[in-house]
This record gives C-alpha cells, sequence and structure tokens, in this order.
C-alpha cells in the first residue's frame, strides 16, 4: 500500500469539504494583548487583533502572573523532574493545590497537565472503579468528557443537551441499586449557553447519583472569587467533582479536579493519565497559582467581561447577524457553512486584521458552522467597533455566497 498517497488522499478530501484547518502563525505581544503579530506565509508580518482566544480575563500577561513566573523560574529553573510519582511533586504544585481546594470548598484537589487529562482520567477512573456505574453524560460535552466516559467502560445514557426532563426519563430507567454519575458543563463553549446547575442537583440528590461538573469556561469569569458558575449559583456545595483548566481565564496551561479527600485520593492512585504524565513545572505552577490568588479577590476582569459581552451581542443585534443567545460571556456568531465560514474569517484576517478561527466539524455538527467570539477584559469599544464594521462589511461582501448557505 501507497501509505503517504492513502494519507495525502484524506487530507485533500477534508480541503474539497471546505474543513481543512489552517492554523494562523501568530505571536503574542507582551503588554500588547489582544494584539498580536501574524506571520504571514508570504513573509510579511503585521499587527492583527485577536477574537477568539480564551485568555478571557487577560491573565496571560498580568504583572503578577509574569512576575511569579519568573521568580519560579530563577528559583527552581525550567522542568518538573518528572512525574509526580517519581520526583515531580515540588512545593509549587502542592501549594497550588491547596489553593484550588479553598476556591472550591473541597477537602482536596489535583493537579494534571491539561484540562483534557483532568477530564478523561478522572472520568476514566471513578466510573471504571464504581461497580456497574451508569453514566448520564450531556449530549454536548466536551470531547475530553465523552473520551473518559468511554474508557471508564461503565453503562453511558447520553441526555439531550440541558434537556432536564430526557436526564430525568434516562435516571428513573436505570437500576435503583446502581452507583450513578451526571457529567456535565457549565458553559457550553460552542453554544454560549449555561447549564441548569441547580436544577440537575435536584435530580442527582433525588436519584442518588454523583455529580461531576465541568467548569473550564467558567472557572476565573464566574463567581465571586472566581469559583465558577456554581460558585456564582450558590450551588458549589451540592457538586461532588469540579474540573477546571489554567489554560483559558487563568491565561497558562494545565488542569484540576476538587473534590472529597477519598475521591481525589482514588484518582490519584488509580489514573493512568495522571500516574504516567510529567508534572507541570513549577513557573507554570507559580503562574497558575498567582492568577487563582488574584483572581479571587479581584472582579474588575470579570466584570469588564461582561460589559464587552454585552455591547458585542447589541451591536449583532443592531447588525442583525444571527447568534446563538447564551447567557454567557462567548457569542456564537453562525454562518451554517465550512466553505463560507472559511471565507469569510480569511476576508476578516487579510482584509481586516482581525484574527477568528472557523468552528467546523467534527467540533460543532455539519450545518452548524460558527465562529465563536470572545470579547475579553482587554478588548477596549474601539476593538468591538472595528469588529462589528468589518463583520458587516464582509456580510455585504458575500451576501451571494451567504445566500447560497441558506438555499
Amino acid at each position: 500500500m501507497d501509505y503517504p498517497s492513502f494519507f495525502k488522499a484524506r487530507i485533500a478530501d477534508l480541503k474539497q469539504e471546505g474543513r481543512y484547518r489552517n492554523f494562523a502563525n501568530l505571536e503574542r505581544l507582551a503588554g500588547r494583548f489582544p494584539t498580536a503579530l501574524y506571520h504571514d506565509p508570504s513573509g510579511s508580518n503585521r499587527e492583527v487583533t485577536i477574537w477568539c482566544s480564551n485568555d478571557y480575563l487577560g491573565m496571560g500577561q498580568n504583572p503578577k502572573v509574569l512576575n511569579a513566573m519568573h521568580d519560579a523560574l530563577d528559583k527552581s529553573g525550567a522542568g518538573a523532574g518528572g512525574t509526580r510519582n517519581i520526583s515531580g511533586t515540588t512545593k509549587y504544585i502542592v501549594d497550588l493545590e491547596s489553593s484550588l481546594s479553598d476556591l472550591h470548598h473541597k477537602d482536596s484537589a489535583l493537579v494534571f497537565p491539561s484540562g483534557y487529562t483532568a477530564n478523561e482520567g478522572a472520568l476514566s477512573t471513578i466510573t471504571s472503579l464504581l461497580p456497574d456505574c451508569h453514566v448520564f453524560s450531556d449530549a454536548l460535552n466536551h470531547a475530553s468528557m465523552i473520551h473518559g466516559i468511554r474508557d471508564g467502560k461503565s453503562t453511558k445514557h447520553i441526555y439531550r443537551h440541558n434537556d432536564l426532563n430526557h436526564l430525568e426519563d434516562l435516571l428513573k430507567s436505570s437500576p435503583a441499586d446502581t452507583p450513578k454519575l451526571i457529567a456535565f458543563e457549565s458553559v457550553y463553549s460552542m453554544e454560549g449557553d449555561i447549564a441548569p446547575i441547580k436544577d440537575i442537583c435536584d435530580l442527582a440528590q433525588r436519584y442518588h447519583a454523583m455529580t461531576y461538573l465541568d467548569e473550564v469556561h467558567a472557572v476565573g469569569v464566574y463567581g465571586p472569587r472566581g469559583g465558577g458558575v456554581a460558585e456564582e449559583q450558590g450551588v458549589m456545595d451540592r457538586i461532588d467533582i469540579i474540573e477546571g483548566t489554567f489554560g483559558k481565564a487563568y491565561g497558562l496551561m494545565g488542569g484540576f479536579v476538587t473534590g472529597n479527600s477519598a475521591v481525589i485520593d482514588a484518582i490519584r492512585s488509580y489514573s493512568g493519565n495522571f500516574i504516567f504524565t510529567t508534572a507541570l513545572p513549577p513557573v507554570l505552577c507559580a503562574g497558575a497559582l498567582a492568577s487563582v490568588e488574584y483572581l479571587k479577590t479581584s472582579s474588575v476582569e470579570r466584570n469588564i467581561v461582561r460589559q464587552n459581552a454585552r455591547l458585542l451581542k447589541s451591536k449583532l443585534d443592531s447588525l442583525g447577524l444571527s447568534y446563538l443567545p447564551g447567557d454567557s460571556h462567548i457569542v456564537p456568531l453562525m454562518v451554517g457553512d465550512s466553505t463560507c465560514c472559511k471565507a469569510l474569517t480569511d476576508s476578516l484576517l487579510q482584509n481586516h486584521d482581525i484574527y477568528v478561527q472557523p468552528i467546523n466539524y467534527p467540533t460543532v455538527p455539519k450545518g452548524t458552522e460558527r465562529m465563536r467570539l470572545t470579547a475579553t477584559a482587554v478588548h477596549t469599544t474601539t476593538h468591538i467597533d472595528h469588529l462589528v464594521l468589518s463583520l458587516k462589511k464582509i456580510w455585504t461582501e458575500n451576501h451571494d455566497l451567504l445566500n447560497l448557505r441558506a438555499a
């Protein structure tokens, strides 16, 4: 078999469908986010504005975070030295876990190298250890949650997105005497909506199920101390396991889970994703700790994000552009075709110096392609005005293409 030709053909399929992903070569500029330097394939460079970043609060360039990282780098060097089981349990990671336990008012916390490995490791371990476990998973849960549940080899039930009646029907139909776990997210990043957490907790209590909440797009952004939507809604104590990340609002990378000490210890002791992965280095843990601690007391950034999201949505409304009207800070601007979505985002970059990555299948279902816009705490009204005027222009210029897609 001609292996290279086979894979070349599969890439050609993606390009034909308009789903091939091109990555823009961006260089973030310290102190100037959301501005970045775009390295064009032609060899020229120019400044662009990023409109699809998960660094919602601009913490990736917060001076307190950077100073903490410089200090850790000078004191402890670059690497962690190994896995946590060998030589990677540093004081920095222990202090970070203590801070996370305090953030979510839980007994214990465990840091992973990424939010993906945190979900995959925690869910696979919990569901594999519980005998005859039944898992109830929201239909729009992240791939990391899906993979973790699949690896746990438990009985899986998928309920329609945020559909409480369907969830209850599935809970009712399951054996009353088996362990149960409801896995869901607070903020769904491709929809921009928020789960009915209190109502899900009520169902979990009624049917004796554990609750597992992914707060990756909410920690830092919601709650008086950045604990997430569950904290903001006053139901954090009703969630058994809270999972989060440092890779979004906290501005760095890494993931974590918090919960009952016995559950967290079981994940630490059984999860291959944790046991066999090199630990986060001190420099990242120090930065994450500084970010978490800072956002426990500062609501300035959170307030600006909400103001900017409201302003952006109101201006899109004035243009008649269709976006999913969720309650979160994420604004999914709907296009509905992969080729069209890429053409629009290419035009934004080439003609308006705005970077937005098109969101196509398999991240979202075919026919629901979109631009996922995020107005961060460091975007200004000038940035927002420029984006909206640019969108108006490219929507007008691509009128025929958009009409063809709609037809």
